[in-house]
């Protein structure tokens, strides 16, 4: 912070807990030196970070009189927190003129270094786990990989795929957050979500509706209904 910046935060602290305030002129510019000094490399508000927040929470949560400590101790939590979520993954479309392939260059050192300054400044937000790892979809993944069964090795899995190709291909879809027709029941031939669809097979003397076997596929008007589904709880969680 500026000394501009920690004055007007001195000012906000005094004015939430009077019992702060200094008659004498030295003694106040003697505790604002103080208070510059420790407040140097804390930026006054961030990306997640605001420092007369944290005052403020202080203030409003303690009964010991605040100190510049108090203020300091919180923000390098935040950036050391910051840090540890950034994947660090340059993003190299934002310098078109840096080669991403040349990773001993200098220009690319030079703007990966700029990155992790500016995420530790506060400056710009951490690049956190994208895809499955965080956001929204994160537990609707989930909750769709734990109804498929018990977690089984990937190596496993591979190997067993050939020989339940519906579920590998459910697993397939749940990994890649797409949309699952097994998630929806079956308008065509009426077959329970969950369950595969369901193709007659048609015997002289035999009910055809009583003979029946599992597709290979669901019903294309399946694969609709599963698209709208998906598309709807995506708004849902868009405006949520």
């Amino acid at each position: 912070m500026t000394p501009r910046e920690v004055a007007a935060l001195l000012a906000y602290v005094v004015k939430l807990d009077p019992r702060l305030a200094l008659d004498d002129q030295a003694a106040a510019g003697e505790r604002l030196a103080q208070w510059c000094d420790l407040l140097s490399d804390v930026p006054a508000t961030a990306h997640g970070w605001d420092a007369a927040r944290v005052a403020r929470d202080y203030i409003a949560r303690n009964p010991y009189r605040i100190q510049p400590s108090d203020v300091s101790r919180p923000w390098h939590a935040h950036k050391a927190d910051a840090m540890s979520r950034h994947v660090g993954t340059f993003e190299p479309t934002a310098h078109p003129e840096v080669d991403p392939d040349d990773q001993f260059g200098n220009a690319y050192v030079a703007a990966l270094r700029a990155e992790r300054v500016a995420i530790a400044s506060g400056q710009q937000a951490p690049t956190s786990h994208r895809a499955l790892t965080a956001g929204p979809a994160a537990a609707e993944v989930e909750r769709r990989l734990a109804a498929l069964g018990e977690y089984m090795p990937r190596t496993v899995a591979q190997a067993l795929a050939e020989y339940r190709p519906q579920r590998a291909e459910r697993e397939r879809l749940a990994r890649a957050d797409a949309p699952d027709p097994l998630t929806v029941a079956c308008t065509w031939c009426q077959a329970p979500e969950g369950e595969p669809c369901r193709g007659r097979s048609i015997r002289p003397g035999k009910d055809p509706q009583q003979r029946t076997r599992a597709r290979r596929g669901p019903h294309p008007s399946r694969v609709e209904d599963a698209q709208t589904h998906y598309a709807r709880r995506n708004r849902q969680e868009a405006h949520a």
